[in-house]
């Protein structure tokens, strides 16, 4: 069941390449089939793809404990990265208010576009020897794409949107992963085995690239708050580009 690579894919091999051109394809069929739909639809078929991607992290936690760290489990793979978010806020959209679903949705279009874009382009965490897994990673973070995508047809359709709520749910998401770094140190006290949600760990510099030069000589602090106002600028922007503007509504 761990097949593995006779080589670990690379940055920009073909793999990585075949991916990316797939999840493009998709992506323009996907809003071909559903700019037209109504929302009823689209957020049915949003809480379908999380659920989705809710069971292959099942899978994954399973499969990372059993065959990746040999019955030892990893606080690494602990689903509260930045990119489970997605996952999260499309399974608890169905349940709420209409009002509160524009919450969840400028998440879904603007922070989770930024990190599965992000992680697409550049997936150094997700090149890894087991076939298995690596597939799941691309396939994924596809799925999130996916979600932007049918959140912004949605929130087009809508009036009023706003940003500064999902602003405070990302820094709510974010003080959940600090605490559950510093209960993972407290934990494990090893940087191979304790977690570094949303890569900002008070105990080490990040593995990101750029961002650890400025952990190493402005310290993890600063390098953090530089680092989370920088996502919040980018999905901010992103909300900009696809929501705010009038002219964008359908």
């Amino acid at each position: 069941m761990n097949f593995v690579f006779k080589e670990t894919p690379k940055l920009f091999g073909i793999l990585h390449i075949t991916f990316l051109i797939l999840g493009i394809i998709t992506s323009i069929l996907l809003y071909l089939y559903i700019k037209n739909k109504n929302e009823n639809f689209l957020i049915k078929f949003i809480y379908i793809l999380s659920m989705t991607m809710f069971v292959g992290e099942i899978w994954k936690q399973i499969f990372t404990y059993k065959y990746v760290f040999n019955n030892e489990y990893n606080m690494w793979f602990f689903p509260w990265q930045l990119c489970s978010m997605a996952m999260y806020c499309g399974i608890a959209l169905p349940l709420i208010k209409k009002e509160r679903q524009n919450i969840l949705l400028v998440f879904l279009s603007t922070y989770s576009l930024l990190a599965a874009t992000v992680a697409l382009i550049g997936p150094l965490d997700m090149l890894r020897p087991q076939i298995l897994l690596t597939f799941h990673g691309f396939i994924y973070h596809i799925l999130m794409v996916y979600l932007a995508i049918i959140s912004i047809v949605v929130l087009r359709k809508r009036n009023n949107i706003k940003f500064k709520p999902t602003f405070f749910l990302f820094l709510i998401m974010s003080l959940i992963a600090e605490i559950i770094n510093i209960i993972s140190h407290l934990i494990f006290n090893d940087v191979h085995y304790e977690s570094n949600m949303f890569y900002i760990s008070p105990f080490y510099p990040t593995t990101q690239p750029v961002f650890n030069t400025i952990a190493d000589k402005c310290g993890i602090f600063i390098e953090v708050i530089i680092y989370l106002s920088l996502i919040s600028l980018m999905s901010y922007l992103l909300y900009k580009l696809f929501i705010s503007d009038s002219h964008l509504k359908e």
